[in-house]
């Protein structure tokens, strides 16, 4: 089988030489510069580079341009999905296109989906559409979310008191971009959890709930945010099959977050992807399944190779957790209030950076990248989401000036 792998996504994470056969498979992966490091070594494969600066379907086809179709296109980020559906497309290649992309990328045709389906979503619109009809046109009135239709780690959303205040924000020339790239949300209280798993077939494999403390918005923001698995109920896992199946997603794996409120749970948003942080590790030690390699050989091999699952126990479940420094203005931070955590008997990882080792001044949740993160556990919940409260209630990051 011919196989071409956009790259971006490491392979000390996704362990493509343990799951694809390199001998038995023409394999070709295609990688912006700054990725090339990150590709296998040791196997019998074609490695082209692109120039990582333009769109990347174009690059990738230009790249690829003169060699035999492949059978089988694999993108395991989600910046990848759309660009892969779209060389799929133009190659005749089987698999996702853009149209099956879609639900899992841009957010009013996701929630449209989902409502569709009959299930809770936040009340929303295109931003377009808001502005022509004006604030009353909504069903909505109080607070109110802007987001980007494809984003990702709540990069690029504000909040505001009101609809009207926030039309009133983008008529003043609030936004970077087009209104044509963001939605207008209701904002739903309560606090969110997030559903990790993996599909065959439609079928799940293994399933995993875990609950933000903080969250993504306010880690955008510079504050810490991490998780905490708890019990899978069937009544959760239910609902989020239904969410699955309304936005198309039948194979591979998936990362959904929700609100609970008392009426339910609300949807908030998915991805065709598994989660960022720290999620790939925790929802390894919970079910013993190791997701980007678990997708990697599905795909090539079929639905059939399925991984062995385990079931934790209820003093099994595991965190994560990040500290932001992408908000400091500085390129080297100082830490303090953390050493009353750092040997708890919870911490199973933990990464700190010193005051002379650079952090990333975007957001990221990489553990290299960024003042402080970490996995704990096992342990139960309770336990667990304890530690998380004191860690973030504790710790303070400052500007640092380097070595």
């Amino acid at each position: 089988m011919r196989i071409l792998v956009l790259h971006r996504v490491p392979d000390s994470f996704v362990r493509y030489a343990e799951n694809i056969d390199h001998r038995a498979n023409d394999v070709t992966y295609v990688s912006a510069p700054d990725r090339l490091a990150t590709l296998p070594s040791g196997v019998p494969a074609r490695c082209i580079e692109r120039p990582g600066t333009g769109d990347t379907a174009t690059e990738v086809l230009t790249a690829v341009a003169g060699l035999p179709a492949p059978d089988l296109v694999i993108a395991l980020s989600e910046y990848d999905l759309l660009p892969a559906a779209r060389v799929r497309e133009a190659l005749g290649v089987p698999g996702a296109g853009e149209r099956e992309v879609l639900p899992t990328r841009d957010k009013v045709v996701m929630k449209s989906a989902i409502a569709s389906a009959g299930l809770r979503a936040p009340y929303f619109a295109a931003l377009p559409e808001a502005l022509a009809a004006g604030p009353a046109s909504l069903p909505w009135s109080g607070r109110t979310v802007l987001k980007p239709l494809a984003g990702a780690s709540s990069e690029g959303i504000t909040t505001y008191g009101t609809v009207a205040d926030a039309l009133a924000a983008v008529r003043g020339g609030l936004l970077t971009a087009s209104p044509d790239a963001f939605e207008i949300e209701e904002f739903v209280e309560g606090p969110i959890i997030h559903v990790d798993g993996l599909l065959a077939a439609g079928e799940p494999v293994a399933v995993q709930s875990s609950r933000y403390v903080g969250t993504c918005l306010g880690y955008a923001e510079g504050r810490p945010v991490g998780s905490v698995q708890t019990g899978t109920d069937p009544e959760v896992v239910d609902w989020t099959l239904r969410c699955l199946r309304a936005v198309g997603i039948h194979d591979g794996p998936f990362h959904l977050e929700a609100i609970e409120t008392a009426g339910g749970l609300v949807f908030l948003e998915v991805g065709a992807r598994f989660g960022g942080a720290d999620v790939v590790d925790t929802f390894e030690l919970a079910t013993g399944v190791h997701m980007p390699s678990a997708q990697v050989r599905l795909l090539v091999e079929g639905a059939g190779h399925r991984p062995r699952v385990r079931t934790p126990g209820p003093g099994e479940r595991y965190g994560w957790f990040v500290v932001p420094g992408h908000t400091l203005g500085s390129a080297y931070c100082r830490i303090s209030g953390e050493k009353a955590f750092r040997h708890d008997p919870v911490v199973r990882r933990w990464v700190q950076r010193a005051e002379h080792e650079p952090i990333k001044n975007v957001i990221t949740y990489a553990d290299s990248d960024v003042p402080l993160a970490g996995v704990i556990g096992p342990a139960p919940a309770a336990v667990l989401e304890n530690f998380l409260t004191g860690l973030f209630a504790s710790v303070t990051v400052e500007p640092g000036y380097g070595p």
